[in-house]
């Protein structure tokens, strides 16, 4: 008994033997003209100024001598930093919850602190001296002391 074919299906069915038959062409031309991909060939070889170029480099050319006891891997020490001593004037403090927002004298920044970073008791209006400290939503100011009058 034979297959039952639509004509769409008949048609698909020819067009992907034609794929086949097409790509078993190109394999067979392709070992006829003798072109091979070898390791050779996928080499790529980088000159003197960073080209990139297929000829490898000529052995006369004058290379530099490197002392690797001349090489130094080190961070720069770091000099010796005066300590900051910011000022600033309180300009909001919750007593219930305990925080507050310090505006800085010098600019216009102003930095979160919270009441276990105080040093003094602290109200309102205060002029302040306080440090900063990298916190989860930006600086925060810890060491908060009242400023001696």
């Amino acid at each position: 008994m034979a297959k039952f074919m639509t004509v769409s299906k008949r048609e698909n069915e020819k067009k992907r033997l034609a794929k086949r038959e097409e790509k078993l062409k190109k394999k067979e031309s392709k070992k006829l003209s003798g072109k091979t991909n070898s390791f050779d060939d996928m080499i790529a070889y980088v000159d003197e100024n960073g080209m990139i170029t297929s000829t490898p480099p000529a052995d006369d050319i004058q290379k530099d001598e490197i002392n690797p006891n001349e090489i130094v891997i080190a961070t720069p020490k770091k000099e010796e930093e005066e300590p900051v001593i910011l000022r600033g004037r309180v300009e909001f403090f919750n007593v219930a919850k305990g925080f507050g927002f310090i505006k800085n004298l010098a600019g216009v920044e102003k930095y979160f602190f919270h009441v276990n970073n105080t040093v003094s008791e602290i109200a309102e209006n205060d002029i302040v001296t306080f440090d900063l400290e990298h916190g989860l939503k930006g600086m925060n100011a810890v060491n908060v002391t009242l400023e001696k009058k």
